[in-house]
Order: structure tokens, then sequence, then C-alpha cells
């Protein structure tokens, strides 16, 4: 009989020592024993084996408490490299003790700067960047973003392994309409305030302060995700230089009349006082009658009914009955509008209503823009607030009536009775009048499309306005031909916008647009005068060159000599304007700096598919319009995490979930007082995110680690993943299965003597042990196929198998005992950590810094992140496709042996049964 190599036998066992193990899963089990084992005999062709069974249990993970966590207490410094060999190997996987320590090692180290490249022994020449989608700063990451960040860490670290120059670029979006309504409201909860109490200037200190208070926090949640940033070129949008690339942006495009200014129909929330792009518009489809809340109303407002009135005809007897979803817009008619073929109002063409609140005089125009089949085919014609009432104003030269402002209340011209009322107030006052005036004519459930603010949660209220626009259209055209190489037509067409961009928001925080008006009094002109400029001196001689060109010389004469001829522009830009410049401002664009000219165009875009119009297609007209480049040479999307029930994530639903929570474990009373109560939640939204988190979690989450979450994010196919924190403990399962894996390893390397040398001088003997050494080069070889396609479930799925049904169920329990097997084993567990470095940073490190001093080919200074990553052509010598073709029926009869004793309910003693076949004898 073979010697002992050691006197353990890897068991799966959890922390605070209770065995998990899942039978029908197919996972291993290795129980504690004495030498020499039940049943195990000479190492020989008839070599009988009785393999040990599995334990079935209700579910992994869900015993572990708080006093099971483990900490580390070495004397690690923070920086330096945590010490793995003067601490005994803890019993349990922990991710407490496993995850501290290393984040700060590798930073300070400098691994994931692109200029470590030139160390590397295996470094090659070509380079990878990416960029981080800019999370807002407004507060934390969720699932939706960790999904992002092991996505991307996993490519960046695999092509850094690789030995490719990687640089990928952190960052955060200062994020407009978010932040400047966090800080708003957490004024008015603390002081009292409105931002107008304060005026502009106070109110952006009261941000600023508030952002260099909070606005690390997404910063900690990366690190602690493992994100191999790099730390040095940190973003953030509101920087000096990248404001300079927002300025340069504007008046390029401004000069190339790619940007414009325009009396239009704006997408307006009333509850942020501002105009939003039709990007950030979701329409909230409704079968009937709904209440829905709106924000500064109390009681729910009725939508989703149609609302038919009449107007009298003036001069004759009659009458034209108009519906409408909107009877508050009444005061705000200027016409009525029929289908020119309609016979019901072929008489009635070019004649007039008169209208019953204001006995104004509405003419009755034809146009085939109006649905004959909609209502009473007559509808009311309201230029200034629906967008093909606003197109009809101009085909039939019609006056524009703005009856609701921009805060939600009713304007003048509405009269005393209905000025200053809110608007939705205003549409019950009106309803009501139009009864007393006996010329309602019903209210009817009528199915519609309610736009909503997905910023504000508001109903949209289209008003009329001027505004800074983006030409789409034209920049649109250009890519159809510079960019089919890389992108299908079909493909542009989906990321083209619907219409031009408005990009001015009625806001204080964010890039102040670079605009100003020429003042009436200095340059009096009938329409407006604006010029642009990085600064105002610029300004100025654009507005002296375009007044001396038109011919206006008094006005140009004067300009130069005046103090304060300009007044800037209040507004500021779309937060979207700002993040489309990413790929390339964040390299330091306009300056043509090294890193523009290394890393740009970046090597690819890894983002969520919600954001294909929010931002995909912004960076890739700004960049090729800008640059004359596309902005990435190709595109990864990734769909939505939902939760368990399969809803979008969001926060007046309760279920968006903090990775830390995850990753650190949370209680649920902890939960609810710190996530819930003291975030930034309407009060009716708070109440709903409690109960669904009771619901949901009624003991919190356990304590899961970040490379469980990660390595269960990646695991899914590119689609909507619906994910659950069970799948995720799963995962933890799998972390603790390498810990018991690597323990074992290192039990049978004790005293091994002279070093292990490379994968190069393996040479197998046995059948068994060629099998696993084939197994290993499959492995990696699908490795290889599955980053290369993107394909990161298939290269998780591929780890998994190997480690779990080749390593742990079949060859550990048999030749894991050997001595011969020593070199083999250290090759496969040191070659899967390397494999799976890039999903699981944390947990291959400390197993591979334990590990690594037995094969004495690896510099004890440097780290798994950069060593070169394993290679199909490194390991060609180690394939052997008969041995792999006949080993199924050994792995079938171990699963099978396993699911018995699970379903027999068998203790842990060793069975009576023996079993053998003439395949297990020539394998074995």
């Amino acid at each position: 009989m073979q010697a002992p190599l050691g006197n353990l036998v890897p068991a799966d066992t959890d922390s605070g020592g209770e065995r998990q193990t899942e039978a029908r899963a197919g996972r291993a089990h290795f129980q504690p024993c004495k030498w020499p084992p039940v049943n195990h005999c000479q190492s020989s062709p008839s070599t009988v084996v009785t393999l040990p069974a599995l334990q079935e249990v209700q579910h992994p993970g869900m015993k572990w408490t708080e006093k099971q966590k483990r900490t580390y207490t070495g004397s690690t410094l923070p920086g330096e490299k945590k010490d793995t060999t003067s601490v005994p190997f803890p019993q349990s996987y922990s991710p407490e003790y496993v995850e501290s320590g290393w984040y700060q090692w590798w930073e300070k180290e400098g691994f994931f700067t692109p200029e470590y490249h030139n160390k590397l022994p295996h470094a090659a020449s070509r380079t990878f960047s990416l960029c981080i989608p800019p999370p807002n700063v407004t507060g934390t990451l969720h699932l939706g973003h960790a999904l992002t960040v092991a996505i991307q860490d996993s490519l960046a670290r695999w092509r850094r392994m690789l030995g490719c120059k990687v640089l990928w670029v952190p960052g955060c979006d200062h994020a407009g309409i978010a932040t400047q309504s966090v800080v708003e409201r957490r004024l008015l909860r603390e002081h009292g305030k409105h931002r107008q109490d304060y005026g502009r200037e106070e109110f952006l200190r009261e941000v600023w302060k508030w952002k260099n208070e909070k606005g690390d926090e997404i910063y900690h949640q990366l690190r602690k995700l493992g994100a191999s940033l790099d730390w040095s070129r940190a973003c953030f949008t509101m920087d000096e230089g990248f404001s300079r690339a927002v300025t340069e942006a504007f008046v390029r495009l401004c000069d190339s009349g790619l940007i414009y200014r325009s009396e239009a129909l704006v997408n307006w929330s009333c509850a942020l006082g501002s105009a939003i792009s039709d990007v950030e518009v979701e329409m909230k489809q409704l079968t009937g009658r709904t209440l829905l809340s709106v924000p500064g109303y109390e009681k729910r407002i009725e939508f989703g009914t149609m609302v038919t009135f009449a107007y009298p005809l003036e001069g004759v007897e009659g009458e034209v009955s108009v519906s409408t979803t909107r009877p508050e817009t009444i005061l705000g008619d200027v016409a009525i509008a029929v289908h020119p073929e309609d016979p019901r109002y072929k008489d009635l063409h070019g004649r007039a209503c008169r209208h019953p609140f204001t006995e104004r005089l509405l003419p009755i125009i034809a146009d085939a823009l109006v649905d004959k089949e909609l209502g009473t085919g007559a509808v009311k014609v309201t230029p200034a607030h629906d967008h093909t009432d606003f197109l009809l104003s101009q085909r039939h030269s019609l006056p524009h009536l703005t009856v609701i402002g921009g805060d939600g209340h009713m304007t003048s011209l509405c009269g005393q009775w209905l000025e200053g009322v809110r608007r939705f107030d205003a549409r019950e006052r009106v309803m009501e009048a139009l009864m007393e005036k006996k010329m309602f004519r019903g209210r009817r459930d009528h199915p519609m499309s309610l736009p909503v603010c997905s910023r504000s949660g508001d109903v949209i209220e289209p008003l009329l306005r001027k505004q800074w626009f983006v030409r789409c259209g034209e920049m649109a055209g250009k890519l159809l031909n510079v960019a089919f190489c890389h992108f299908s037509r079909s493909s542009f067409l989906r990321l083209t916008p619907p219409s031009d961009w408005c990009i001015s928001r009625q806001l204080w925080w964010g890039h102040q647009i670079p605009a100003y008006r020429v003042l009436a009094a200095f340059c009096p002109l009938e329409e407006e005068l604006w010029t642009w400029g990085r600064t105002e001196e610029e300004a100025r001689q654009r507005a002296v060159h375009f007044l001396t060109i038109s011919g206006r010389f008094s006005c140009s004469e004067y300009l130069p000599r005046c103090k304060s001829p300009f007044s800037l522009d209040t507004d500021v830009l779309d937060t979207w304007f700002s993040s489309g410049l990413f790929p390339f401002a964040m390299l330091g664009w306009p300056r043509k700096t090294p890193d523009l000219a290394q890393f740009y165009p970046n090597t690819i875009l890894e983002t969520g598919s919600d954001l294909i119009f929010f931002w995909v297609a912004r960076m890739v007209m700004l960049g090729t319009e800008l640059t004359g480049q596309l902005p990435f040479k190709q595109v990864l999307l990734h769909s939505l995490v939902r939760d368990k029930h399969g809803r979008k994530m969001s926060k007046s639903l309760g279920n968006v979930i903090d990775p830390l929570d995850v990753i650190s474990g949370v209680s649920l009373e902890v939960w609810l007082q710190e996530k819930v109560k003291e975030g930034n939640l309407d009060p009716r939204e708070t109440t709903v995110a409690m109960e669904a988190q009771r619901k949901d979690f009624p003991k919190g989450i356990p304590e899961c680690g970040a490379d469980a979450m990660r390595f269960a994010l990646c695991s899914h196919k590119i689609h909507d993943i619906n994910l659950s924190v069970s799948q995720v403990l799963s995962c933890r399962h799998f972390c603790n299965k390498m810990w018991q894996t690597v323990k074992f390893t290192l039990g049978a390397l004790e005293n091994s003597g002279s070093p292990l040398g490379t994968t190069a001088e393996i040479s197998p003997l046995s059948s068994i042990d060629r099998w696993i050494c084939s197994q290993l080069y499959s492995t990696v070889l699908q490795c290889e196929r599955g980053f290369e396609n993107y394909e990161l479930h298939s290269v998780t799925s591929t780890l998994q198998s190997f480690w779990v049904h080749s390593l742990c169920d079949v060859y550990l329990v048999r030749a894991g005992l050997l001595s011969r097997a020593r070199q083999i084993l250290f090759h496969c567990v040191s070659v899967s950590l390397a494999l799976l470095s890039p999903f699981m940073p944390y947990l291959t490190e400390e197993l591979w810094q334990r590990l690594q001093p037995h094969g004495g080919t690896a510099d004890p200074s440097t780290s798994l992140c950069v060593q070169g990553y394993p290679q199909s052509s490194q390991l060609a010598h180690l394939h052997f496709p008969q041995e792999e073709a006949e080993f199924p029926l050994v792995q079938e009869v171990a699963r099978v042996t396993r699911s018995l004793r699970a379903q027999c309910h068998m203790t842990r003693e060793r069975p009576d049964c023996e079993f053998k076949s003439e395949c297990c004898e020539k394998i074995i």
C-alpha cells in the first residue's frame, strides 16, 4: 500500500463546522477518515473502490450566522501583501477572512495600471481599454451595477493576464436631476428651506459639500467588488478637465450648426421644473380608468378616461362634440379639427365655434392628421400643450396659448377662476363648469399611453419652451456610412433617437451652457441674438463678427466697448450630453494626450441594453462627430437584473439590493432602518418598500462574499436575470468546495520535498492521471473560446464542472491519495485557480498564494492577477482524447452512487456495497 500523503481527506465543511452538501446538484463530499481508509486496497488494475456518498440538506448556507464569520487577524498593514504563510489555514471558508487585505495591496502595487504592463514577463503588444458606465454620484450601486462591474472586471482581468496593456477607467456622473433633487430634499428636511431660499451659488456649495461627504460611497463599493480599475485616472464629470471638454464639445457643435436654439414643445416635468429628453419619458400603458399617484398631490389622480363635451356653432343652430383625455387644457383651445373626408363634418369646413369660457372663435379646420375613428372624429386643437396640435398649428397658422405654467399651475390666460390652480385640480373645476353650462356629454374608459417622467414619476406636460437642441438626424445619417464595418445597418437604425435632442435643463447643478444672450439694451433687435464661446471674450468676438457680416454695424462697433453686453444662459446641459463624451473626455480630450493616442477608440463598450438610447447612441454620435472615430470597436450589451419575481428593480418596489448587503450580509432590522427609513423615498413608497423586504427577506441576507456574487452574476446568459440570494449562496458553497480542496491539497503536499515544476514537466502515467490532465486541457480550451465569444456563462459553467465533477467527485477520491498524484494535483488546482481568477479575484489570490511555495516557480512578491492566463497551446501535451472518451461511465457510477446514498438516507459510515466494472478497472 502507498504511504499516506497526510492525515486529511477534503471534507465539504462549511462555516461553523457544519457539512453542507447538495446531492441533487452532484456536489462531492469527502469525509475525515483514519488511515488506511475502509475498503481501500493497493493501487492496482483490480483495485476496488468504495466511493464516499453525499448527504442531502435543505439548502447550502442557510444556517450561517454572524458568529460564524471569521476575521483575518494577521499582522499585515494596509497596502502590504497579506501574510498567508505564518497564519494557519482556517478550517472553513469565510468571505470576510478571505477578502480582507488584498485590494489595498493590489492598488498600492499598481497592478491595475497600464504602466505595470512593462513588468509582465508575458507582456504582449496589444491594448485593451474600456470605461465604466459612470454611475450617478447620488448614492449607492445596486445589483444591476454589480453585474456590469462583474462582467467588465472579468474581461479586464482576463486581458491583463493575457499580457495586454489594460486601461479600465472609473468614473462618476454628476447626475444633474437626481443629485439636485436629493440635496433639495435634504435641505428641506433638515433646514426647512428650498433652493430658491439659498440662491444659485450658495445652493451649489451645498451640493458640492454633499458630494464630498457622500460621493465616495460608490468608489468604496467598487473596491469591495474587487473591480481592477485604474484609480489614478478616476474621472468625475464635473471635474475641471472634464468640464473643459464639455464646453469644447458644445462650442464645436454650435460652430458646425449641429446645436441650435428654438421654441418648440418639450417634455416638461412640473415636479422638476425642467425639460427632459424623449428617452427619459416612460409610456405607462393604461387599459381604462386608473388612479395614479402624482408628485405634489395627496390623493390619486384619475387617468384613462375620455371626456366628451360640446362647442356651440357660431351663427347657426347646432354644436360640435369633441373628446379629450385632458379637459384642463380647454382654455388653450384655438381651433377644432376634423378629417377632410369625414362626411359628418363636410358642411362645417370653414365655419367656427364659440368658446364657452373665453368667447373666442374657434375655426373648424380640415386636416388628414385627424383620426376619424377616435372619439367623435372632431378634436380640440391646443398647440401649446400637444405635439400633434403643434404640428397642426404650423400647417394652419394657428396661435399658441400657454395655459399651464412650468410649475404645473394654470396661467393668467385662463381667467381669475382658474389662475394659479394646480393643473389636475383645474381638471375637476373645468368638468364642473361644463356640467353647469350643460355642455358635458359624457365620460368613458379609454385605453391610453400616459407619458411619465422616469426621473420624478411626474406626468409629463408638453410645454412650449425655447431650448437648445442637437440635430441628431444629421449625425446619425453620417454614421450609416462611417461605421458600417463595425455595426449592422439595423443596429444603427435602432441607435438613432427619433427626433432632435433637447439638451438644456432648467437646473442649477450641472454644466452651465456656455451661451450668452446679447442684451436688448445693447442690441435692440426684434429677434433674440445668442452667441457662444469657451470664454466670454470669445463669445464677444463671435457676436461682433456676426453683427458685422449681417450689416448691423452700429451694434458691432458698440459691443466691444460695452462692459457687460451679455447675459450667460442660466440653464445647464443634459447630464447625458457630458456622459456621452466619456470614452474620450476621460482620456484628456480635447488635449492630445498620450492616453488618448494609445487607448482611443476604446476596445469595447459593455453596458446594459436599457442604455442604448440613453447613452450608447449619444456616445456613438458625439464621438464620431468630435473625434472622427467611433468611440469603441465593439459593443457588448447585457440585460436587466430583475428580482426573483421577474420585476425590474426599483426603489419604490423595495427590491433594490445593495451589493455590499449581499457581500457582508445584513439583518432585516438594519436594512429597514438604514436602507429605507433613512433614504430619500416618498413616505408612500417607504411603506411599500418595507413591506416588500419583510416578505422577500424575513431574516435579512446572509454573508455571501464578493466572489460568490460575481460568479453568480457572470453565470447567467446575457438576457434578463432573475437573481435570487439563494443562487448567490449556492456559489458561496462552491467557494467552500474550492477552499476544502486546496486545504486537502496542501495537506497532501506537506513535506513533499522538491518543487513540483511547471505544467510542461507533467508526464501522466496512469489512465486516471491522463484523464484528469486531458480534462484540464479541455477546460482551458473551453475557457478560451468562451472568453473570446464573450460567453462568460459558458466559462463559469465549465470551470465549476471541472472542479466539482472531475477534480473532486472522481480524481481526488482515487488518485488524490497516491504519492504519484502530487504533481498533477498541484497543477490541476493551480491552473484552475488561474482560470477562475477573473471571476473570483479574492479567493483565488488567497488560495494561490498559499499553494505557490510548493511550485517553486512563481515570484513570491507578485500576484495571481498579473500571472499569465493558462493557454491550451501550453497544455497540448496533456490532451488524451481516448481516456476522455472512456471515462464517462465511471463518472456516471459515481453520480448514481451518491444519489442512491442520499435517497436511502444512509449514514456517513461507508456502505458495505462495492462496485467495479471492466471500464473502472481499466481506468483505475
